[in-house]
């Protein structure tokens, strides 16, 4: 991304993607206004480049290679401008990587691969082992270009992909090494610190990325300058819910992918929103547009995953169940099929329980379009540790509990525990 195509007098402080939550936004002939800007009930426009593709095995597979392996030419900023390509040859070997979040796709390494890390013949102190698995495709989430130059390869190019936040791995080689679990969001991830090592950025910025921690990315700060990460969400379980972000800022995820893909990754497009001032465009040619169909299709195909078996106490939750549906109220904004209520409300920041914000930081709510917040889709919320869209509770008791003392529901602890199983078994 090119300082010139920030906002007017914002200064160039880009940072990566808090994707696709990751995540994202027709009208007729002659009257459609650009994508991302609003129509005249408030709300952000579907454009009509960004619908369509459906349940089309076909788009759903090109959009699953999308997601996976897809810069939309954000090579421009990761290599061009942070030179993330010369840290990575110099510093970054695969047991670095593995220690600040990235992943393995351990079904990219080839026979020889696996046993050479096995018996330790493949070292992963080396920089060398990144470069080779990043020609392999293996490293979830970065793409590189590998040459040969005087016959040896030589990372030349890097960028990144959706998956970075969002996919992680199943382990099952080893930790951080496994099958892709896609949707998922990587909690593991540091994308601070990893920001953090490009020569390019000042030392009040490195600080910045150095206060967000593992799992957290503050999707806006390169846009308003202001601090306060969030949690990097799902992008599974969206099939049934129209405002896929924490804010509700768009109606579908195509919104929030071309945010992400041009304002965050980099990525070769354009992205305008008038309720936030934040209008970027990046390159001469458009890489994201034509591909945010198919990339809506393969995440809207992602479901959430159930529960492993005997993580949670099936009598206990029955007994959640009837609290979170009666006494406790919590079905009045998370009921339906995908406990929410965001096809129908958003809720200001007033009625919600998880500002103010820890820190002492700025309303994330009064940093977004809507000003307001969605209740977040409950399936699959065993899986994602932190919670709420700040990560302020450890636990699902702690979910709970804030809402118990927030709303003066009077839950006993054993009642709080029950509600929490319930929670555990969706």
């Amino acid at each position: 991304m090119n300082s010139a195509s920030n906002q007017e007098g914002r200064p160039d402080q880009r940072v990566w993607p808090w994707m696709l939550p990751l995540l994202l936004a027709g009208c007729g002939p002659g009257a459609a206004p650009e994508p991302g800007s609003t129509k005249a009930d408030g709300k952000a426009p579907v454009a009509a480049t960004e619908v369509g593709a459906g349940n089309d095995p076909a788009a759903i597979a090109t959009g699953k290679r999308i997601f996976r392996f897809d810069t939309f030419g954000d090579e421009s900023f990761w290599t061009d401008q942070l030179k993330m390509h010369e840290v990575i040859v110099k510093a970054v070997d695969p047991k670095t990587a593995l220690s600040v979040g990235l992943k393995v796709d351990a079904e990219a390494l080839p026979p020889e691969v696996v046993s050479g890390i096995k018996d330790g013949s493949i070292s992963l102190t080396s920089p060398e082992t990144t470069v080779a698995l990043l020609k392999l495709d293996a490293v979830v989430g970065l793409k590189g270009t590998v040459e040969s130059v005087d016959g040896k390869d030589r990372l030349t190019r890097v960028g990144i992909t959706c998956a970075l936040c969002h996919s992680t791995v199943d382990d099952s080689f080893s930790p951080g090494i496994g099958k892709r679990l896609d949707g998922w969001p990587n909690r593991d991830l540091d994308p601070g610190a990893i920001i953090a090592l490009s020569p390019a950025l000042t030392a009040q910025q490195k600080a910045v990325y150095g206060s967000w921690g593992k799992g957290k990315y503050d999707p806006r700060y390169n846009q308003d300058g202001l601090n306060g990460p969030q949690v990097i969400p799902p992008a599974y379980g969206l099939a049934d819910v129209h405002r896929i972000t924490a804010t509700g800022d768009g109606d579908d995820i195509a919104y929030w992918n071309r945010y992400v893909s041009v304002t965050q990754m980099g990525g070769h497009g354009s992205f305008d929103e008038p309720r936030t001032g934040v209008k970027v465009s990046n390159g001469n040619d458009d890489q994201v547009s034509s591909k945010l169909p198919a990339l809506q299709a393969y995440q809207l195909s992602l479901s959430s995953p159930p529960p492993p078996p005997g993580t949670f106490d099936p009598a206990a939750a029955q007994r959640g169940k009837a609290l979170f549906e009666g006494a406790a109220g919590c079905a009045a904004c998370h009921g339906g099929p995908s406990f929410t209520d965001a096809n129908t409300r958003l809720h200001a920041p007033g009625e919600v329980v998880s500002e103010p914000e820890p820190a002492g930081v700025p309303s994330y709510a009064s940093r977004s379009a809507t000003k307001q917040y969605r209740a977040a889709p409950l399936k699959g919320v065993w899986q994602h540790p932190p919670y709420f869209h700040n990560g302020s509770a450890p636990t699902l008791e702690a979910v709970v509990e804030t809402y118990n003392t927030r709303k003066s529901l009077g839950l006993t602890p054993a009642q709080v525990k029950d509600v929490a199983q319930y929670l555990k078994s969706l």
